[in-house]
């Protein structure tokens, strides 16, 4: 191949994150964002990306990080629609021309605040367990 990927069938997670310069945590994330990307998973619950997984990290990295997407205008110029993604239960997707608006909804502002500190610690531990994992491999 000429653009320097090794050719093989499957591609585990270390693998992507070196092609693509990514972390694993941002993978997950990603996977969570944007429904076409869905790697397979072995019998241990490894997630194993074919080709073209790869090559839609690299779009979604090219859109968010070179061009200045946010994730739900990339999400619709790759082609999946509206509403796919989990950031979407607190950001409503507004037209390309206006920012992304909160949604107005009668939850209550504790509840929404306790969902949005659950998911940055989550997100704070897989950092954490990333760190330690790179840290125990020196």
């Amino acid at each position: 191949m000429s653009d320097g990927m090794p050719r093989k069938a499957f591609y585990k997670v270390g693998e992507v994150c070196q092609i693509t310069d990514t972390q694993p945590y941002v993978l997950r994330f990603w996977e969570s964002e944007f429904p076409q990307l869905a790697p397979k998973k072995s019998r241990t619950g490894q997630r194993l990306y074919r080709r073209k997984d790869v090559d839609l990290v690299l779009q979604i990295k090219k859109l968010l990080y070179e061009e200045g997407f946010t994730i739900a205008a990339a999400r619709q110029k790759l082609g999946m629609g509206d509403g796919q993604g989990a950031l979407d239960d607190l950001f409503d997707v507004a037209p390309a021309d206006e920012p992304p608006r909160l949604v107005e909804r009668p939850r209550p502002v504790a509840s929404v605040l306790n969902s949005v500190t659950s998911r940055l610690e989550e997100i704070l531990d897989i950092m954490a367990a990333t760190d330690r994992r790179l840290q125990d491999k020196r």
